[in-house]
């Protein structure tokens, strides 16, 4: 890994560029100090930027930089022999049943010291970034105590960093109950409202609140208090809804204003009405849909007539979508739910940086926003979601400076 300060700028006029949303035209990127000002077809240039140093892009598509808007990066350990026991037809609940499941992990993030952690980390960030990621999502979650949590936590914003990559941390202390407080939720949930969330919103370790509302995990009741402390402390929600069942966690957590209601694959009707009215982002995790072998679509075609964004992302963890690569979350989110290429695209940028409240910085190429884009060795669009196991990144501009690749 090279040092973030050895990346050299980004500053100057990018030219030979398509833009995946016009590919039959010669676009122009012009930055400055980090940050794109003009963008727009060659031939419509204003002169104030003809004389900026130049960058031959070369043809290459050119997309807003990639938001993984779903992660829980940072764990302990692995648990591909739970894959082994699915496989062997357990159910993801009689896996949790049986000790496995997210406690498992519990166990190994609570045993791993702080740089062991960053460093098992790092060597997963760096493949989703060269996937042409520029703004990650991590979540805590497989502590489940303020020291660990913390811990995740910490590791999350030495990440972004060391990357200079945009990390989002979002507190996930209501994953699962802990197994020192095996029949005691409630007292679990108190003391995350009240200890945990307060000690490491104070210091400045936590963007977002998710919980896990499901029959294996917490349940409405519990799940609203959370988002009440995180309302307090100012705090936007987030949940994991209705992927194992349909618990109205998605039509409670708009109500409470939520960035994102992700898995959703058995979303009601009145669950994306609750989201449409409130604008909160379906996000798509097509990953875990196939690692667990679901049938279970999520109601893409109710998604779409109501006008709810949706994103798509890695939802990378341990149990139940080890996917490092947010270029096959594309394909899959085409393949297996049936996304048009527009909207994968769409998927992976703009809207996955409204589920994270980022959508003034990322998740497009405009006037006024940092400079995060990447350059693709694709002739069409439709090559994102056609190829699966290519690499066609060619250089990606991360936070104003080319991270990956040549600059011209």
């Amino acid at each position: 890994m090279k040092p973030v300060s050895t990346h050299p700028s980004a500053d100057g006029l990018w030219t030979g560029l398509r833009r995946a949303s016009a590919p039959e035209e010669d676009a122009a990127i012009a930055v400055t100090q980090g940050t794109i000002r003009w963008v727009g077809a060659r031939s419509a240039l204003p002169a104030e930027f003809a004389g900026l140093a130049p960058h031959a892009g070369g043809g290459a598509l050119v997309t807003p930089g990639l938001v993984d808007c779903h992660t829980h990066l940072v764990y302990g350990g692995q648990r591909a022999n739970e894959f082994a026991m699915r496989l062997a037809g357990a159910t993801y609940e009689e896996v949790a049943k049986a000790g496995g499941g997210i406690v498992s992990s519990v166990r190994a993030t609570r045993e791993a010291d702080e740089d062991t952690l960053f460093a098992q980390a790092s060597a997963r960030l760096e493949q989703l970034l060269a996937d042409g990621v520029c703004a990650i999502e991590i979540k805590s979650g497989y502590g489940l105590s303020l020291a660990h949590e913390r811990k995740q936590l910490r590791v999350a914003r030495r990440l972004g960093e060391a990357y200079g990559v945009t990390v989002r941390t979002t507190f996930l202390g209501a994953h699962a109950l802990p197994p020192e407080y095996a029949g005691r939720s409630a007292e679990y949930i108190d003391r995350v409202c009240n200890e945990m969330l307060p000690a490491l919103a104070a210091e400045g370790l936590v963007d977002a609140v998710d919980v896990f509302c499901e029959r294996i995990a917490f349940s409405l009741a519990e799940t609203e208090q959370v988002f009440k402390a995180a309302k307090a402390l100012g705090l936007p929600v987030k949940l994991h809804a209705e992927q194992l069942s349909d618990m109205g966690g998605a039509a409670l957590a708009a109500r409470h204003g939520a960035l994102s209601c992700d898995h959703i694959e058995h979303l009601s009707a009145e669950g994306i009405e609750a989201m449409r009215r409130a604008g909160t982002v379906a996000v798509l995790l097509p990953g875990a849909y196939y690692t667990l072998r679901d049938t279970h679509l999520p109601p893409i075609d109710a998604l779409r007539a109501a006008g709810v964004p949706m994103a798509v992302s890695t939802d990378h963890n341990p149990g139940t979508s080890p996917a490092l690569s947010l270029l096959l979350m594309i394909n899959m989110a085409c393949t297996l739910f049936r996304l048009t290429v527009p909207e994968a695209l769409d998927g992976v940028t703009v809207h996955a940086a409204r589920a994270l409240g980022l959508q003034d910085t990322h998740g497009a190429i405009a006037p006024g926003m940092p400079a995060n884009f990447v350059l693709w060795n694709l002739r069409e669009p439709a090559e994102f979601a056609y190829w699966f196991g290519q690499q066609p990144l060619r250089t990606v501009v991360r936070q104003g400076r080319i991270a990956i690749g040549a600059s011209q």
